[in-house]
């Protein structure tokens, strides 16, 4: 019976991660797509009853009335999160590779 429990709970985990790539890979899309709209509201309304309506489903489908599971879904939407901040993220440089430019007064 644990067994089972663990890879429930796993895969409440990934299902979490899933749900959170499409909310906040939503999220990115709509904000490239809503900045040069001419409709910029109708985008970023539309996107925010679509992501969460999909989120709050996943959740309420996965959690099935167990903590663990809606924990462990929480968890994956979190890791889903930091994931798509770091691969949609801006690009850093090393301060040793920037240009020669000064940038304080002399």
């Amino acid at each position: 019976m644990n067994e089972t429990l663990l890879l429930l709970t796993l895969l409440a985990a990934v299902a979490g991660v899933l749900i959170g790539m499409i909310f906040f890979g939503g999220l990115w899309w709509t904000v490239n797509k809503g900045m040069t709209s001419r409709y910029a509201a109708f985008w970023f309304t539309g996107s925010l009853i679509l992501r969460v309506g999909v989120a709050l489903a996943g959740f309420y489908c996965i959690g099935h009335n167990n903590w663990q599971m809606m924990l462990a879904c929480l968890l994956g939407f979190v890791i889903a999160r930091v994931v798509v901040m770091r691969l949609t993220g801006p690009r850093l440089q090393h301060p040793a590779s920037s240009s020669t430019e000064v940038h304080h007064a002399p």
